[in-house]
């Protein structure tokens, strides 16, 4: 006779699978002998299994997988955050035009973010002609195998001169040099906490998550909210405050100093994203927190720790104001090392490609002589904010070349841009959720220095007939809705008057001053016949 079975998961397991399909009995006997609690099966009195029926209980299907893909995306488009793309050509010697690949028109870019056309800059250009010539297209691999060279060292060294820190590390993008660095610091600091601006980017807020590190989020640019959050903690735990200089949604810029001052008083680092000003602020186009000394920067009589020099990371793009692919760290040579070390973003990652970095290095070293292209850009910036609040269209209120137009809803502003390339011929995009709250939708205008008066005129003109015909708010119905008041309104450029060489005439354009050849700049005679005739003719 066997053993009867006492083992509780077994006892289920039998209950569920072959009491089920057969007639099983326990004896008065052995059912007597089982304690109170338990299960008692004597397998004796099983009787033989009928045949296993070959035909299921259910038909089984496969997950499907295409069905849900297009819910997710049926769901997109309904609430409006699905994103369209626009194919264009790129107009090397036409900057800032492209043509439509749809229609074959010419259409003026408003929205690139090669904001000083260094895309286009005959150096940069040149050095990535003889680097493609000399060392061919690709790395040859990672940094680790057989794909680090004197290029990148080069490139990595004049990020280094750029921000006047000792040591540099150049990444793929800068998603990845954030996401790396992010992940790297959080995961190796014990214990860490890290305070994130609302407002930071995707990759800023992915290497926080993915570090696994404590976080708290603070009121965007609000230092009484990051101070109460860094007043939790004691000062020997560590602590990193991550943050941008220039928000590239809605054009603000941190109060760098004085978050440098919490971070110091409460025993925390900085990292700080420069993506959006690398080449657009400061005397040598290192970016906003060299712009905030900036006098001592052009004469080189540094005196105390400039606030470049307080920020202990700092985060860049060469994609952006330097016209390349890339992306960077910046800070002390133990840190970089550190990341450089640890980083699985940046191990396993081919390195890349010596055409794009050796013109990435062109561009750096360009930028620490010349300023005549950051200056037209921001006396253009300077230029156009003003006819546009001449009109009272809706410019959210900020000291930088971001020129954000408020509109709050998401179809209006698809239908913004449609209207502005399909019969303008300028190329604006929409901004919509997730990339900015709901009904907070707007369009981002990045003037170039290359968009002369008439360029500036078009796009008003154009604005202002849209706005009417559509029935849009308008700036002072969006500070009468308390979004910004009137002190907001009234904020000036960080660039003054005398930084852009303007205290001796009227605001102008600059687009015929920049130190590197464009064919016909300013470039009305590109727009002829590219723009509509429909904008008003006189925009003051």
């Amino acid at each position: 006779m066997i053993s009867p079975v006492r083992h509780r998961p077994l006892a289920r397991y039998v209950g569920r699978h072959l009491f089920a399909h057969t007639h099983c009995y326990c004896t008065a006997a052995a059912a007597s002998s089982v304690p109170a609690g338990e299960t008692h099966i004597d397998l004796s009195t099983v009787g033989a299994l009928p045949p296993r029926s070959t035909a299921p209980r259910y038909q089984a299907t496969a997950f499907p997988y295409e069905e849900l893909y297009q819910h997710v995306l049926d769901k997109k488009k309904k609430d409006q955050s699905y994103r369209y793309f626009r194919s264009i050509t790129r107009l090397q010697d036409q900057f800032p035009l492209a043509r439509c690949n749809r229609t074959g028109k010419k259409v003026d870019v408003w929205c690139s973010n090669d904001y000083l056309a260094m895309g286009s800059h005959p150096a940069v250009i040149t050095a990535m002609e003889d680097a493609l010539h000399t060392y061919g297209a690709n790395s040859g691999g990672s940094r680790n195998i057989a794909g680090h060279s004197s290029l990148v060292e080069t490139l990595e060294a004049s990020i280094a001169e750029l921000h006047k820190k000792p040591a540099a590390l150049y990444f793929s993008s800068g998603f990845a040099a954030n996401e790396a660095a992010l992940i790297t610091l959080g995961s190796q600091l014990p214990d860490c906490v890290i305070f994130s601006d609302e407002l930071n980017h995707a990759s800023m807020i992915d290497g926080i998550r993915h570090s696994k590190a404590k976080r708290h989020v603070w009121k965007h640019n609000d230092l009484a909210s990051l101070e109460a959050l860094l007043a939790l903690y004691p000062i020997e735990v560590p602590k990193i405050i991550a943050f941008e200089s220039v928000y590239s949604m809605c054009g603000t810029i941190a109060p760098i100093a004085a978050i440098c001052d919490l971070a110091e008083r409460y025993g925390a680092i900085t990292f700080m994203d420069e993506a959006h000003a690398i080449g657009l602020y400061g005397p040598r186009g290192a970016g906003i927190a060299e712009h905030l000394d900036f006098s001592a920067h052009q004469s080189g009589r540094l005196t105390g720790r400039t606030t470049m020099e307080r920020v202990d990371v700092i985060s860049g793009s060469v994609s952006k104001g330097l016209g390349t692919m890339g992306g960077y760290i910046a800070s002390s040579a133990r840190l970089i090392d550190l990341v450089r070390s640890v980083a699985r973003a940046f191990i396993f990652t081919t390195t890349q490609s010596p055409a794009v970095m050796a013109g990435g290095r062109a561009a750096i070293q360009h930028q620490l002589q010349h300023p005549d292209g950051r200056i037209a850009l921001q006396r253009n910036v300077a230029a156009v904010k003003r006819k546009m609040a001449a009109y009272d269209l809706p410019v959210l209120p900020n000291q930088s070349h971001l020129v954000p137009l408020m509109i709050g809803d998401a179809e209006l502003t698809r239908r913004v841009t449609d209207l502005l390339f399909d019969e303008y011929h300028i190329y604006v995009q929409a901004i919509n959720s997730p990339t900015v709250a709901v009904n907070m939708e707007r369009v981002r205008i990045s003037p170039t220095g290359a968009h002369g008066a008439a360029q500036q005129d078009a796009l008003v003109g154009a604005l202002v007939d849209i706005w009417s015909r559509l029935g849009l708010r308008k700036g002072s119905d969006w500070q009468r809705m308390g979004v910004w008041d009137a002190k907001d309104a009234a904020v000036t450029q960080l660039w003054t008057d005398e930084q852009l060489g303007l205290t001796l005439g009227p605001f102008a354009s600059a687009a015929s001053s920049l130190s590197y050849p464009l064919p016909d700049m300013p470039a009305e005679g590109h727009v002829q016949g590219a723009i509509s005739s429909k904008a008003p003719a006189s925009i003051p």
